[in-house]
C-alpha cells in the first residue's frame, strides 16, 4: 500500500511518462497537441485519460451544469456513434447522467481497459498502448465533427 503522497508521486510520474511519449505527436490538423490537457474548444466538454489500479480509460465527458444542455449535447453527439467507431474501430460505452467523483451529473462516452495497474510500472506499456491510439483517434473524429459544438 502506498501513502497519499507516494501514490501522487508515481501518478505523476506515470502521466509525465506518457505526456513526453505522445509529445512527438501532431494532431490530426498537423497542429502541436498538449495530449494531457486536451482543449476541445467547447467549455463543457472534456476528453479525459485516467488510469488506476484495476484499470485506465479514455472517454468525452459532458459536464454542462444545465442538464437538459448537456442532454442536448449527448444527443447530438450520439448523431455521430457511428462516426466516432469507425474513426475508433470500436464501440464505445455511452452514458447518459452519470456521476462523477464528486457527485456531479456529468455525460460520457468512454472505452476503459480493466486489469492493469498504474502502481505497477510494468503495466505502463500496456496502458500508454491503450490511450495512445484512442486520445489519437478522438482528435480525429473532433477535428471532423466540432464545428457542430463550438
Amino acid at each position: 500500500m502506498y501513502t497519499r503522497q507516494e501514490a501522487s508521486l508515481i501518478r505523476k510520474k506515470f502521466w509525465t511518462s506518457f505526456g513526453q511519449y505522445m509529445r512527438p505527436v501532431s494532431g490530426a490538423e498537423g497542429d502541436t497537441i498538449n495530449w494531457l490537457n486536451y482543449k476541445t474548444g467547447s467549455r463543457h466538454i472534456y476528453f479525459r485519460m485516467d488510469a488506476g489500479n484495476t484499470n485506465a480509460s479514455v472517454a468525452i465527458e459532458l459536464r454542462h451544469p444545465e442538464i437538459t444542455a448537456q442532454e442536448a449535447f449527448y444527443e447530438h453527439l450520439q448523431q455521430f456513434r457511428s462516426l466516432l467507431a469507425e474513426t475508433t474501430g470500436e464501440e464505445w460505452n455511452w452514458e447518459l447522467h452519470g456521476k462523477d467523483e464528486d457527485g456531479n451529473t456529468v455525460s460520457r462516452v468512454s472505452k476503459i481497459v480493466e486489469g492493469v495497474n498504474v502502481f505497477n510500472q510494468a503495466d505502463w506499456p500496456v496502458i500508454i498502448s491503450f490511450l495512445k491510439p484512442r486520445i489519437i483517434a478522438l482528435d480525429e473524429f473532433w477535428s471532423t465533427v466540432k464545428d457542430g459544438f463550438i
